[in-house]
């Protein structure tokens, strides 16, 4: 199952590329789908692009949700490709 997932950018890297971070788990993406995204904003990855930019207080419900119905530990495993 893939899914878009809510990520935090914790580091900007390489230009269009960022550090994000999901409940611990630090993944490289590009951010080349996203205009004027920066450290500490929440973007929904898939497949390792950012498509859009969301805001926190609908980040974190979202991972509420996620982790509510036993489902972020998965994301979470599906982000790194297996290795959490």
């Amino acid at each position: 199952m893939c899914l878009a997932i809510p990520a935090r950018i914790e580091e900007l890297t390489t230009p269009g590329n960022a550090i994000v971070n999901l409940g611990g788990v630090r993944k490289e993406i590009s951010l080349a789908l996203v205009d004027d995204a920066g450290v500490g904003d929440y973007v929904i990855v898939h497949v390792g692009y950012a498509l859009q930019k969301l805001d926190q207080e609908e980040a974190e419900r979202t991972l509420e949700m996620f982790a509510e119905m036993g489902q972020l530990d998965e994301l979470r495993e599906e982000m790194t490709g297996g290795a959490a």
